[in-house]
């Protein structure tokens, strides 16, 4: 799996989304970190009201979007670049619509399985699936009675998260991910064994078959250079 870009992805929500906010004709309400009263009732507290919304701390806020978007959309399988574009999406108009656009984009049908999803968006164009899902986005934003009064800021935002998404498209693919198991059990051997300069932490262990045969290279090598000083030194006396 390659590894998750959502810290990245993270931190360009919040700096759209900003901090807390009730705009009058934003019919989301109290919103903090771009997490509404109704979001935060449903995956948080049900009876929640604007001052709890108002206390969230930014910690609470990147648990849900963990949980909640980024993981529910199945993100850190999505090519890079589309998995921003796809988050980004959810969190502004909805989960459900982003998953939604990014079948139809794919041109499947809407209830399609996610390995379905994941293994066509793999074999997508990213940078063609990126505009696709950009530009229907855009087009959903100017249907919106309250375009008038954040259109402009829907348009920044939208256009920023494109050129964004389509340079991490562009980038080198991401080293694989580690999982804390494997970097713990590494680090414990490595500690144990003296040899933390012979094996790069995170690195997957050597196979004990490979170890063996290195080892055995190593006592050819070393006993073919003692017969041959030997041998040297025979012949100089």
């Amino acid at each position: 799996m390659a590894a998750s870009s959502y810290d990245a992805a993270l931190a360009r929500v919040l700096a759209h989304e900003g901090g807390y906010g009730n705009h009058p004709s934003d019919p989301g309400g109290p919103t903090n970190f771009g997490i509404t009263l109704a979001d935060y009732r449903r995956y948080v507290k049900p009876d929640a009201t604007a001052a709890d919304i108002k206390a969230m701390t930014r910690d609470a806020a990147t648990t849900i979007y963990r949980a909640r978007y980024w993981n529910a959309l199945a993100c850190d399988d999505l090519p890079a670049g589309v998995d921003y574009a796809v988050f980004d999406y959810g969190v502004n108009s909805g989960v459900a619509r982003a998953a939604k656009v990014l079948r139809r984009k794919l041109e499947l049908p809407d209830n399609a399985a996610i390995a379905l999803v994941l293994r066509a968006a793999g074999a997508a164009d990213p940078a063609k699936l990126i505009a696709a899902i950009c530009d229907e986005r855009m087009a959903f934003l100017q249907s919106l009675k309250t375009w008038r009064v954040f259109g402009k800021g829907w348009s920044r935002r939208v256009a920023e998260v494109r050129a964004v998404a389509l340079t991490m498209a562009a980038l080198p693919p991401r080293a694989p991910a580690v999982s804390k198991t494997s970097l713990a059990t590494a680090g414990a051997v490595l500690a144990g064994s003296g040899t933390a300069a012979a094996v790069a932490v995170g690195q997957p262990l050597l196979d004990g078959r490979i170890v063996v045969g290195v080892l055995v290279v190593a006592a050819l090598g070393l006993a073919g250079w003692w017969f041959w000083r030997r041998w040297r030194t025979a012949r100089e006396v």
